[in-house]
């Protein structure tokens, strides 16, 4: 515990909107379950010595004492329950930073989940959002972390009753760590009964690492059997407790979709234990960094979730890795440049690829994963080649014929017998795409077309190139395909349709490479194709979308000469009268079918609106 030398100056501090909403929430809003409270503070604890003892590799100061402890103090006479540490610790700054705002997670969306949710699924939320620590305030009226940063001689206290202001004040505290003291609430007198707090840490944290101790007046005992749940035999660990661990690990409140429980031995021994979670993260439009965070551990002690334990098209995947063949003092270099680990990343990867065959198996469950982390899966086509085939197997499309999900071996097989390629039309949705011009002609041929709907899939057939000795091809980039598809069905141009065709192209010079009449349309009178040798057209959009540069590819507008609207601009044309406007409504409606915006759409709705009206 702490002791004042001198009486320090107090800093007042006012909470952000955010926090004092969100802290009313959690206090009023979960009240029932307030022994979540407890999981949450030392869950926080345990982090808190993970972070001190990986700091402690490249920083001798911050090396942690000869017997780290979580230790849990209870004074029933003056009503404390004090949690401590030998953590990392925060120094004036952090505790602002991590006590004083909310960075992750706004109070809209946490407001949103708990009125969504069950009643009994209201208490996993607070882990969910992030909140874990303001959860305290749930059983305390008054809440004083005293902290010192490892590496530091100066500590600090930060003091609340969770009503709109906080106070800093300069403190001493006897080594490195953290102090969170609790000023019961009088409704709340279970908390300061060891037995009842021993019990809540056997259900919520038993297989936390750092001893977690207990005192109560004279006596001391451990809270917790410590023991690594992915060291047991499978036969030993109940269903219940890998959900609990799973729940530690990835702050999800949900149940895997399936669970991995691996030991491996031979030239190098390693356990894994590794979850393909049953939901997508809420934070994961925040965290954007597209790298694998499963935990290694040497020797069952946590070293970092930055060693890349798998790649990055499998960074869905969240659990443990833990190995007898690396130093406990193993450095970051080393884990960029060690052969074991590399071996070990390669057996990881192929366990998970297996696991994901045997997951296939079951529809509904895979159709699930498809649904969640297809789109980050479909990157290892981008990324890499050694289990690209392995990855379009287990690839799962929306198709122009088929209901639900469609792979590339059934679509090989329902192939007409003078294909030769698969055929693909990307863009932004199932919806838009099955009711696409682009689908017409080879709808009218029995064609099957694969619809691609995320954005990976703009760029990783040009890297793959076939699959089954079959081309994968844009029908964007297939006019030649389809006319051999159709034989005998060929249109050659009029004297004046050429005309149309010529007049169009010194219209929209700047904005078409080439103006053409194509048998690919049924119903519709025009249409963009990618130009020869260039990008398909999706992967342009994309590519423009997110700002970055790529070669000009000015597309193809192709016409329809069987459409009523263009055998009367044939006419116009013929007769020498001005189809300036008309050859730009072309071109904006052909934009409009692939998802994009008119060039003007102002003058667009203006020349749409006097061509309807006359006026």
């Amino acid at each position: 515990m702490s002791t004042e030398t001198s009486t320090p100056k107090e800093e007042q501090h006012q909470f952000s909107a955010e926090v004092e909403r969100l802290m009313d929430l959690v206090v009023h809003a979960l009240y029932s379950e307030r022994e979540i409270f407890l999981r949450e503070l030392i869950a926080n604890s345990a982090d808190a010595m993970d972070r001190r003892r990986f700091e402690a590799l490249t920083n001798e100061a911050c090396a942690l004492p000869a017997t780290p402890q979580i230790r849990l103090s209870v004074d029933k006479e003056a009503r404390l329950l004090t949690i401590s540490d030998d953590g990392v610790g925060m120094n004036k700054e952090e505790m602002i930073q991590n006590l004083g705002t909310i960075a992750r997670s706004g109070t809209r969306a946490f407001e949103k989940e708990l009125k969504d949710s069950k009643p009994e699924d209201r208490p996993n939320l607070i882990g969910q959002f992030g909140v874990g620590f303001y959860s305290a305030f749930m059983v305390a009226d008054k809440v004083e972390v005293i902290s010192r940063r490892a590496g530091s001689d100066e500590a600090w206290s930060w003091t609340s009753e969770g009503k709109g202001q906080y106070t800093l004040a300069q403190k001493t505290r006897e080594t490195a760590g953290t102090d969170i003291i609790l000023h019961i609430k009088s409704d709340a007198d279970e908390y300061l009964e060891s037995m009842r707090l021993e019990n809540i840490i056997r259900k919520w944290a038993d297989h936390i690492a750092w001893p977690i101790m207990i005192k109560q007046g004279e006596e001391e005992r451990s809270a917790n059997e410590g023991t690594a749940l992915w060291r047991k035999p499978r036969s030993e660990i109940t269903d219940e407790q890998l959900e609990d661990f799973y729940r530690h690990i990835t702050h999800l409140f949900d149940k895997p979709l399936a669970t991995l429980l691996w030991h491996a031995e031979g030239v190098f021994e390693f356990t894994s234990l590794l979850f393909i979670p049953g939901m997508i993260s809420p934070f994961a439009p925040v965290d954007q960094e597209r790298k694998s965070k499963v935990r290694l551990h040497v020797r069952r002690m946590f070293i970092t979730d930055e060693a890349e334990m798998l790649p990055a098209w499998l960074r869905f995947i969240q659990g443990i890795v833990d190995t007898e063949d690396l130093p406990l003092n193993v450095s970051r270099e080393m884990l960029q440049n060690t052969p074991v680990l590399a071996r070990i990343r390669k057996a990881l990867t192929n366990r998970v690829m297996s696991e994901l065959n045997k997951l296939s198996e079951d529809t509904e469950k895979y159709e699930k994963f498809w649904d969640l982390f297809g789109a980050i899966f479909k990157e290892g086509l981008w990324e890499n080649g050694e289990h690209a085939e392995s990855i379009l197997k287990l690839s799962r499309f929306y198709s122009s014929t088929q209901e639900g999900f469609t792979t590339l071996p059934d679509y090989v097989s329902r192939m007409k017998e003078d294909q030769e390629a698969i055929y693909y039309l990307a863009g932004d949705s199932k919806d838009i795409l099955a009711s696409s011009p682009q689908l017409e002609g080879f709808k009218a041929q029995g064609i099957e077309v694969l619809l691609f709907t995320d954005a990976v899939d703009a760029f990783w057939p040009d890297r793959v190139g076939k699959y089954a000795d079959k081309p994968l091809r844009s029908i964007t980039q297939a006019k030649e395909d389809l006319e051999k598809l159709m034989g005998d069905v060929e249109h050659v141009n009029s004297e004046e349709e050429e005309g149309l065709l010529k007049s169009l192209q010194e219209i929209l010079k700047d904005k078409v490479s080439e103006v053409r009449t194509t048998q690919r349309l049924v119903d519709s009178p025009v249409i963009l194709a990618a130009s020869a040798g260039g990008p398909d057209l999706q992967m342009q959009r994309l590519m423009r979308r997110n700002d970055k540069t790529m070669p000009t590819a000015t597309p193809v507008l192709e016409l329809n000469p069987n459409h009523p609207w263009i055998k009367s601009l044939v006419l116009k044309a013929k007769d020498g009268k001005d189809i300036n406007e008309e050859a730009a409504i072309l071109l904006d409606l052909a934009r409009v079918q692939d998802g994009e915006m008119p060039i003007d759409p102002t003058l667009f709705a203006r020349r749409i609106a006097t061509a309807l009206t006359g006026k």
